[in-house]
């Protein structure tokens, strides 16, 4: 066998499953199984397959047709600069949640930045990598999420929610999906990844109300919501403004506790 052979047996199998990007996901899948990067697989799809390796591919393709996601079969998943550790127990993070490191990434020199509900604490890592002057610290109400995070070398982390502490900036992606829209959301997402770090309440905002309650009045946050919840979010701080994702849609409100 080789990659080729085996490629194109996989992207049948995910195209006939309903996967979205069928020939990404066996690319990456099988590069992985076989220790190359995918690049490499793409300009040599002549690589011959031994057969431990096919029996790894085998494994893998058949868990990604029953739609689990791709970082959950390979345990990581890429973020800004960083790789970080991923299974069941946390969130895998989205390019558009880049966009919180993106604001703390703007703060001047040695100040300090909490990030709630880190989960697998892919925020406080990148901003650590990015800017090594800040003072990061995390939370997560899961000890399941905290476990994670340390596994990824995040040591200034702690299983509660807004801990005490002067902070210049608190960034947060909590559950905002609203209830009714859990039993709509596509197999990758309701059957493998962790319910209660998605869905908050009827509106979807019941996580994002608590922490800014519980925030000392004038800290500043920086919290993730869905584009249509930005003007309630909005309606939540004082000096409030909601910035932009890469696809265009409003995706993070700037603003201070009241």
């Amino acid at each position: 066998m080789t990659a080729r052979d085996a490629l194109d047996a996989a992207v049948d199998a995910l195209t006939a499953a309903g996967c979205d990007t069928p020939r990404l996901d066996a690319e990456l899948l099988i590069a992985d199984a076989l220790g190359v990067d995918r690049a490499a697989l793409v300009m040599d799809p002549s690589l011959p397959v031994s057969g431990a390796a096919a029996r790894l591919i085998g494994e893998r393709v058949r868990r990604r047709v029953a739609r689990e996601p791709v970082a959950y079969i390979l345990g990581r998943k890429g973020f800004r600069r960083i790789s970080v550790y991923v299974d069941g127990r946390v969130l895998i993070p989205r390019p558009e949640t880049e966009l919180l490191v993106e604001v703390a990434a703007g703060l001047p020199d040695g100040s300090r930045v909490h990030d709630v509900g880190t989960g697998s604490g892919a925020v406080a890592l990148a901003l650590i990598d990015e800017r090594p002057d800040l003072v990061v610290s995390a939370s997560d109400a899961s000890s399941a999420a905290v476990e994670v995070a340390r596994l990824n070398g995040l040591d200034a982390i702690s299983f509660s929610g807004l801990p005490p502490g002067d902070y210049d900036l608190v960034v947060a992606n909590l559950p905002y999906v609203r209830e009714d829209e859990w039993p709509g959301l596509v197999p990758e997402i309701r059957l493998f990844e962790p319910r209660e770090a998605l869905v908050s309440g009827e509106d979807g905002l019941d996580a994002i109300r608590s922490l800014v309650a519980g925030a000392p009045p004038g800290t500043r946050l920086a919290l993730e919501h869905a584009p249509d919840q930005a003007a309630n979010v909005r309606a939540l701080l004082s000096e409030a403004e909601t910035l932009p994702d890469l696809a265009g849609h409003p995706r993070v409100t700037v603003g201070q506790a009241r």
